[in-house]
């Protein structure tokens, strides 16, 4: 007979096996203590593949790319003669190129273009490269000293060495020391993993609901018999057809799952979408979001995706300035703030009455 003496009682140690979230700790991708240290793209394919298949993201990250190119280029008219002789790979704008590398950083985190200069010095074009073929090298003190293109070819590995002002480089969000960029897709991978597996797991319970599982019980051993009954219910299943058996041989047991029997995912997956467009700061009313808001708060994430755009205009215009030589001033596609102060004027001065902030103030 087994012990049922309550003094046996003995607490549990979940403390052991349950443990609290921790972030994941990370240090600067900072230059070695060598004579050079090399950073190339390691994961191209992976980020290029969430960018073709992920089609919020594609949304988020062109987004970003149309409004921070806007509604065009504002410069001299001698930038602007330089500007317009510059055709990429022969069928590219300026303005499509800016695009292209403001696209790739936020993929990549850094995006490369060859700058191309006449015998006279002048810039003549620019080439968008391949950033997973580009390796930036920087010396002790992380300066940038070259550029390596290495490419593969019938004969192998090609590479080809460019000096810094032979490349037009953009990084986004360089952290510190280091002498690359950060990918955006790095902060919402987790995100876009959940948003997918939920909607997976809806798909087939969606499935399920049209279609239940059927066990069916046959009154044989025989594995061909088996064999051909599988073959005409998998047939008939397919097509939606009936099919019919001698009475008593087969017992039919439909597994098909009851409204409500589960947790509906729909919530979750809305969830996520608001989490994702947060994290990469893009409004779903920007990507055409049909998500119910006030004027009020339209106006709001509006203009504070306009401060990011704003800011993401600045830095494309301080590159090309001091990378290339040229002064361009790009055009924010449509401002709310005129309208935002006309309205305040409107509606005039909020008066608050002294007993409206006092504290028993109902006396």
């Amino acid at each position: 007979m087994p012990e049922t003496n309550i003094k046996q009682t003995e607490n549990s140690s979940l403390s052991t096996v349950q443990k609290d979230w921790e972030v994941t700790q990370e240090v600067l991708d900072s230059p070695e203590d060598s004579k050079e240290t090399n950073y190339i793209i390691q994961d191209w394919a992976t980020k290029f593949g969430y960018y073709k298949n992920i089609p919020e993201l594609q949304a988020a990250i062109d987004a970003k790319a149309t409004w921070t190119v806007g509604k065009g280029i504002e410069t001299s008219p001698e930038d602007l003669f330089i500007i317009k002789i510059i055709t990429g790979n022969g069928v590219d704008t300026f303005n499509t190129i800016l695009e292209n590398m403001i696209r790739t950083y936020h993929i990549a985190g850094d995006s490369y273009a060859e700058i191309i200069r006449n015998p006279r010095d002048l810039l003549v074009n620019l080439k968008p490269l391949d950033p997973s073929t580009i390796t930036i090298v920087a010396n002790r003190q992380g300066r940038i000293v070259r550029y390596e293109q290495t490419r593969r070819t019938k004969k192998g590995k090609v590479t080809k060495k460019y000096k810094p002002e032979q490349i037009f480089h953009m990084s986004r969000n360089r952290v510190g020391d280091e002498i690359h960029g950060q990918s955006m897709i790095t902060a919402v991978e987790e995100i876009i993993k959940m948003r997918n597996e939920a909607m997976q797991d809806m798909r087939t319970l969606m499935h399920r609901h049209v279609k239940p599982v059927t066990i069916y019980h046959l009154d044989t051993d025989d594995t061909q018999a088996i064999s051909d009954f599988k073959t005409k219910a998998d047939l008939a299943n397919a097509n939606g057809e009936n099919i019919y058996v001698p009475k008593g041989a087969v017992e039919i047991d439909t597994q098909s799952v009851a409204p409500n029997a589960t947790l509906n995912p729909l919530p979750w997956i809305e969830q996520l979408n608001n989490y994702f467009f947060q994290a990469t700061g893009v409004p779903d009313i920007i990507v055409g979001g049909s998500k119910a808001l006030t004027e009020a708060s339209s106006k709001i994430a509006y203009l504070a995706f306009q401060q990011t755009i704003e800011e993401e205009q600045l830095y494309i215009e301080e590159q090309v300035s001091m990378q290339l030589g040229l002064t361009i001033e790009l055009t924010f596609p449509a401002s709310l703030e005129n309208e935002m102060l006309s309205d305040n004027k409107k509606d005039g001065p909020v008066n608050i009455q002294p007993n409206e902030t006092t504290a028993g103030s109902g006396q």
